[in-house]
């Protein structure tokens, strides 16, 4: 795999105020995630099935807010990420291309730290790709232009732009764990516990 297993929480603050909880686990090519805000009882999750490179094979992703509740789950088939969205009894068919490396977000830290993996794997200082994002308020998968940056000659510390007009600075430990990111909103996400992976 490549980036460590393991139990990973991270708290997200804005001007230092907790905004809200993410906990994670990666094992054994399965990742399971979850978000929570700090207040009120919203909940988004993740579970991905990874294949031997760390791309996502599959992935399925809901929200619940309040009494609403919306699902979707999305197969990576050929040069496509397809899959439907259920949300009050109806569903929904989509398909998004996937970029040249097959990168798919599903918007938890945990997956920002894969695609890095991906590019220092390549012994990439610098890439621009195409990347199947997925939203997490709306969970449709839609395929943008993403690029990213080592920082100097620090391994460590990349820059990160998910979109025109916003970056994020990340710094990573030797496994390839994000420990800490902070976006151009001012939003810091930090990793508050590392445990091996539970049995």
């Amino acid at each position: 795999m490549v980036i460590v297993d393991g139990d990973f929480r991270y708290e997200i603050r804005r001007a230092g105020e907790l905004i809200a909880v993410e906990t994670e686990s990666l094992a054994w090519g399965l990742i399971r995630g979850m978000r929570r805000p700090a207040s009120g009882s919203n909940l988004y999750e993740v579970e991905a099935d990874l294949d031997d490179a760390g791309l996502v094979r599959r992935v399925a992703v809901s929200y619940n807010r309040g009494p609403f509740t919306r699902n979707a789950a999305y197969e990576s088939v050929d040069s496509f990420l397809r899959g439907y969205i259920s949300a009050g009894g109806s569903r929904n068919d989509l398909t998004t291309k996937l970029g040249r490396y097959g990168e798919v977000d599903a918007d938890l830290v945990i997956f920002r730290a894969l695609t890095i993996a991906h590019i220092r794997e390549r012994a990439q200082t610098r890439w621009t790709g195409r990347i199947a994002a997925i939203d997490p308020n709306t969970l449709v998968a839609v395929t943008s232009k993403q690029s990213c940056r080592q920082r100097g000659n620090d391994p460590h510390l990349w820059i990160y732009e998910p979109r025109m007009g916003d970056s994020e600075e990340i710094e990573i430990d030797d496994s390839g764990l994000i420990l800490r990111r902070r976006d151009s909103r001012g939003v810091e996400t930090v990793l508050v516990s590392k445990e091996p992976v539970s049995e």
